[in-house]
């Protein structure tokens, strides 16, 4: 779109490179104050000043300013507040500061004090005796102050007026002079534009300002900038603001600019739909790679850490790592090579292989170019999520990114770079010709690596030996006929987010990627669930891996030694290498995916209680205990599962969907409380061990608990918490555990319900009711499994076949599924790619896959 046209303002074009940068930089501040002067800089100087008016433009590019989010408007003039508000006319959403700063939006008269009421009338009455039969002098009576105008009389008639108040009640001390363009002001209080724009910054808690001014006075205001603020002298003269325009026109052409940088930055630009990106993993870190080839999530060393690259979070100003190819265009296509985790792009002449490789101890991206064209690249570290600005250092073979405490280095023999700045931080790009170059070219992204040498095995071939990785494993699978490539994608994205180092599992590769767009349910997922991860091992434990399983009971063990002899004391989710979470916090700095805001990292979900995760880690015990002989750290860690259900299963907590609101009895708690004694049962009689005395009574004891109070008479279902008319997906799991027979007609009928309450087409809603937090949510992925193993535990096997592909229509094209769907708008939402959306797609895969009539 052009910028005059989005902006309903002059284009600003003409203004000064480094001016646009700073002021699109300014614009991204979370909190923004934009304040300027009247006259000189909204208005042009005239000779009546009453007559002045502010242009068209200007008044355009201030009202839209006003209406945005987050952002606050300020006109700071010399004028009395009154002649202010009448000549400009702007709407009330703009703050008016007038008598530079003796009166804000209402007349400071009944806040002086008796003697100062006195003096400024004495100051009136020795001001009228100084100009009286003075041609061309003006006094300006205002509530706090007098103000000389000179600008109609003749020099020496001037400075004859201003020697005569500058003896007089200019010298008096109680009176503060200001000097502007020809005007002087007398006031008797202490007071100046930089105090006006003081008070105006605390009292409307911003964290940048942008000043425009033309006056003397305005020096005031520009000695208070300070950090991200930016100051703009309108005109000559000599001042304190870093930059320069030259009249109001061009006052106008920069609002226009703040208008339009403020706008993408709030509202987000053109997002590439979510589940169109695709996963890079070496079972340390992850990548995406949006379908045009650009890195745009990069989290290091870990998939918890920092992100190196973090566009998908905002725009280009977070780091990306871009390919493309000089022709332009978009790509022919994005496909993952089968069995592997190497993500190809191609155009015509041009093909990007993405991988993630070890390097020395630390991860290393290898992107690796090919053909016989030439592609452009664009290289935009920004480490800390942005926090930590870079330089960008030239060597031999590549670039050293200079900044983080990490060392990092690009790797790119043959390749010349031009270092460029892009705000505070620094940009490199180059234009490859591969034709010049013997059809490849090689980018390594070495990280905590500051060599640039060549390594001993090229990339090419570490890229070939990575792959084979991969194929070894997913080649080993017993995977189902029923969508057999599907399920191996899944798979292989489940292993993907597995952390060999540590044997834990990601719950997803992302933070902060919107279950609404442009609301605020956005959460950091980059953590081990206990649930969640042991759904994915067990997942994978079905397809015939049994690595996952026991590198995560391992994991999982060494937490609950941890807990001192309470496991019931576990918390629902830990970083990945098993430590505890800090404080959720908020990175105002950048505006989210399509404007979502606030981006989160951590989640305050770890000091919950959800005796929920109990029941999967259960199961997996039990399940790989059929796989291979148990050992004693298998007794131990179900031992101790059942301890804590014993301990905890009888109170409230906040459930599997982790509301922020009061604990209540959920019912898919308290089944999971009875399913986690369940698996323990049916492990030890698998193996033919004593049971434990009283977990068969426990056992019983939960299942008429919730049984009873879990039912809902007028629903004639179960709902989402004891009492609670509300409607939840997670109910299902009363047939689904095996806590009620198949054909049980409670079973079915809150199967019935869910359908009728919670399902949208081809997805299915967690619930409805009221969480607590503003805006709403997509449907569910694993939600819409759990309903397909419903309808086929029901005998709906047409019904379960049907949305299940619906469910494969809605993933990416390389066959990743974010963690929710919109219905409304056929997209993705949530966080991408998520554990529990491939763990639900392979499940029904496997069940499908089973003998019709034996679900």
């Amino acid at each position: 779109m052009n910028e005059r046209a989005e902006a309903g303002v002059l284009s600003p074009e003409p203004l000064d490179a480094a001016l646009r940068a700073a002021a699109k930089q300014a614009a991204r501040a979370p909190r923004l104050l934009i304040a300027c002067d009247y006259d000189g800089t909204l208005s042009p100087i005239v000779e009546d000043p009453a007559t002045a008016r502010p242009l068209p433009e200007a008044v355009a590019a201030v009202r839209a300013l006003a209406a945005l989010p987050q952002t606050s408007v300020a006109v700071v003039s010399g004028r009395a507040l009154r002649d202010l508000a009448a000549l400009s006319r702007l709407p009330a959403e703009v703050h008016l500061v007038g008598s530079h700063g003796s009166e804000f939006d209402i007349g400071f008269v009944d806040a002086l004090s008796p003697e100062q009421q006195q003096l400024r009338s004495d100051l009136v009455d020795a001001l009228n005796g100084i100009v009286r039969r003075q041609p061309g002098v003006r006094l300006e009576i205002k509530p706090a102050s007098v103000a000389v105008h000179t600008r109609a009389a003749h020099r020496e008639v001037t400075e004859r007026v201003l020697t005569a108040v500058h003896n007089g009640p200019a010298s008096w001390p109680e009176i503060q002079v200001t000097t502007g363009k020809e005007v002087t002001e007398l006031s008797v209080i202490q007071t100046n534009k930089g105090i006006a724009l003081d008070a105006l910054r605390t009292n409307l808690s911003v964290s940048a300002v942008v000043y425009l001014g033309d006056d003397v006075t305005d020096e005031n205001a520009f000695a208070r900038l300070r950090g991200p603020d930016l100051g703009v002298k309108v005109g000559p003269g000599q001042t304190l603001a870093r930059y320069r325009i030259g009249d109001p026109i061009d006052a106008v052409r920069l609002l226009g600019l703040l208008l339009i940088a403020r706008r993408r930055w709030l509202f987000g630009e053109r997002a590439i739909p979510i589940e169109r990106h695709s996963m890079l993993s070496n079972g340390q870190t992850v990548a995406l790679v949006a379908p045009d080839a650009q890195i745009n999530w990069l989290c290091y060393p870990k998939a918890d850490s920092s992100a190196v690259f973090a566009a998908l979070l905002g725009d280009a100003s977070a780091g990306h790592f871009t390919i493309s190819a000089e022709r332009g265009g978009l790509p022919l296509g994005q496909r993952y090579r089968r069995g592997t985790m190497t993500v190809e792009t191609r155009w015509s002449g041009l093909t990007v292989a993405d991988s993630l490789d070890h390097h020395n101890g630390g991860s290393s991206l290898i992107r690796i170019l090919t053909g016989t064209d030439r592609a452009i690249v664009k290289f935009a570290p920004r480490p800390e999520f942005g926090q930590v600005h870079v330089r960008l250092k030239q060597l031999d073979s590549g670039l050293l990114v200079i900044g983080p405490n990490e060392p990092i280095v690009l790797f790119s023999p043959g390749v010349d770079w031009e270092v460029f700045r892009e705000g505070d931080n620094e940009s490199a790009r180059a234009l490859i010709d591969l034709s010049e170059m013997e059809g490849a070219a090689v980018l390594e992204l070495r990280m905590s690596a500051s060599h640039i040498d060549p390594e001993e095995r090229p990339a090419i071939e570490r890229q070939d030996e990575n792959e084979n990785y991969w194929k070894g494993w997913s080649g080993s699978l017993r995977l189902p006929d029923r969508a057999r490539e599907e399920v191996l994608r899944s798979a292989l994205t489940l292993r993907g987010m597995w952390y060999r180092p540590a044997g834990s599992i990601l719950a997803a590769a992302t933070c902060s990627l919107p279950e609404e767009i442009g609301g605020v349910r956005n959460w950091d997922y980059r953590y081990c669930w206990l649930r969640d991860a042991s759904m994915a091992a067990r997942v994978l434990l079905d397809l015939g891996s049994v690595e996952e399983a026991e590198a995560l009971l391992r994991w999982t063990m060494k937490i609950v030694d941890g807990t001192v002899g309470h496991p019931e004391r576990l918390h629902p989710l830990y970083s990945l290498d098993g430590s505890e979470l800090g404080p959720e916090a908020v990175i105002e700095t950048l505006p989210g995916y399509a404007g979502s805001r606030p981006v989160r990292v951590g989640n305050a979900a770890t000091r919950q209680v959800q005796l929920d995760v109990f029941g999967p880690v259960a199961d997996l015990i039990c399940e790989l205990a059929r796989c291979r002989p148990p050992g004693h750290l298998d007794f131990r860690l179900m031992e101790a599962l059942v301890e804590a259900v014993a301990r905890r299963w009888h109170e409230p907590d906040n459930g599997l969907w982790e509301a922020r609101r009061a604990p209540e009895h959920y019912v898919y708690s308290k089944v999971m409380c009875w399913y986690t004694v369940d698996r323990g049962i049916s492990m030890y009689e698998h193996l033919s061990r004593h049971i434990p005395d009283g977990w068969r009574e426990l056992r019983e004891r939960i299942a008429d608990d919730v049984l009873t109070r879990g039912w809902h008479p007028e629903k004639q279902a179960y709902t989402i918490a004891y009492g609670d008319p509300a409607m939840d997906a997670a109910a299902l799991w009363v047939g689904l555990s095996g806590l009620l027979p198949d054909d049980d007609p409670r079973f079915l009928a809150t199967a019935l319900k869910v359908e009728a309450d919670l399902r949208s087409g081809p997805t299915v809603y967690r619930y409805k009711w009221d969480d607590g937090l503003p805006g709403a949510e997509g449907g569910f992925h694993l939600c819409t499994t759990w309903l397909i193993e419903a309808y086929l535990r029901t005998g709906r096997r047409t019904d379960a076949e049907e949305l299940f592909a619906q469910l494969l229509d809605c993933a990416g094209p390389t066959g990743l599924l974010p963690e929710e769907y919109d219905p409304e708008n056929e997209r993705g939402l949530g966080n991408h790619p998520q554990a529990y959306s491939h763990i639900g797609l392979i499940r029904c895969a496997l069940l499908l896959d089973r003998t019709p009539g034996k679900p």
